[in-house]
Formats: C-alpha cells, sequence, structure tokens
C-alpha cells in the first residue's frame, strides 16, 4: 500500500486516517482541501486537476479529499481507494461538534479561521446543510465511479462506521 486515496463527506474521519496513514507509512500526505482553498479565493478546476495530477505522479503518497471529478488522476492511480461512507447522522453530529469546536476558537486551521455560526448553520448553503445534501445525491454516483475504480484494478475500501474505519486502520498498520 503505497498509494492511498480516501474520500467521503465532511468530518467522516479522512484527515485523521491520512494523517496516521502517512505518518505510521512514511508517505506523503495532501489534502486536496488546502490546494482547492487558496488566500486568493478557489482555484480554477483546471490548476486543482493538474496539481492533484503532479501529486499523484509519485511512487507513494495519501491523498485525502471528496473530489471525484479527480478520480481519473487520483482514484485510478491508486493502489488502494478508501471510501468513508458513514452512516449520514455520524456525519451530521460530527459536522455539528466540529463547527462547535471551531466556532469556539479551539481549532486554528484555515477552514476554522473563515468559518461563522451563519456559514456553518444558518445559510442556504452552509455547511451543515450542503454537506446533508451532497450525502444524499452523490451516494449513487460514488457507487458507480468506485466501482469503475475497481474494474481498473483499484483495491476498493468502503468503510461504513467510525468502528469499521478504526479496525481497518489499525489492521492496515499492522500489516505494515
Amino acid at each position: 500500500m503505497k498509494k492511498v486515496a480516501l474520500f467521503g463527506p465532511p468530518a467522516s474521519g479522512k484527515t485523521t486516517i491520512a494523517r496516521k496513514l502517512s505518518s505510521s507509512l512514511g508517505l506523503p500526505h495532501t489534502n486536496l482541501d488546502e490546494i482547492l482553498f487558496t488566500d486568493a479565493g478557489v482555484l480554477p478546476f483546471d490548476e486543482f486537476h493538474a496539481a492533484a495530477e503532479r501529486i499523484t505522479r509519485g511512487d507513494s503518497w495519501v491523498v485525502e479529499g471528496n473530489y471525484s471529478k479527480l478520480a481519473d488522476v487520483v482514484w485510478h492511480r491508486a493502489d488502494v481507494l478508501v471510501w468513508l461512507d458513514l452512516p449520514l447522522r455520524l456525519v451530521v453530529r460530527r459536522i455539528v461538534f466540529r463547527s462547535l469546536r471551531q466556532l469556539a476558537g479551539l481549532d486554528t486551521s484555515a477552514q476554522a479561521q473563515r468559518l461563522t455560526w451563519k456559514r456553518a448553520f444558518f445559510e442556504r448553503r452552509s455547511l451543515l446543510r450542503t454537506a446533508i445534501r451532497k450525502y444524499r445525491h452523490n451516494r449513487p454516483r460514488y457507487a458507480r465511479q468506485v466501482a469503475e475504480t475497481a474494474a481498473l484494478g483499484v483495491h476498493v475500501v468502503r468503510l461504513r462506521s467510525g468502528r469499521q474505519a478504526d479496525a481497518w486502520l489499525a489492521n492496515a498498520l499492522a500489516g505494515r
């Protein structure tokens, strides 16, 4: 396992798992959000795609992000594609707790610096509402895209609970 792509909805555990894999396996880690969202605004898609393509040219990497539009340069190049397909109720709970933590100033990440109460919960396109809408809308498409990726020979792991994710990570790290 030298090329690992992780995707799933916000607050599904992508960053936590990616960091642990990266650290334990000695693989470079990239969070695609950190590429897409710049100080100057959102990167145009062609530049975002090119940046992801450059990162995944390497022999080893861990890339995380919920960007199925990059499947051709991320998912299809991976040895392992991990889909964090957690239940909606768990995703919502995690988004709420993470947002509250960020709003309380307990998280100083770039994302936390941009978050407001309105943006987190109350806008029409709030983080919470968008996550719920995308969760319901994208899962059937993800299932098709993941099947296409598996048909290319990429090992696909679909994790449907926090327990499954913890067990898979422990097993992956034990088998290094």
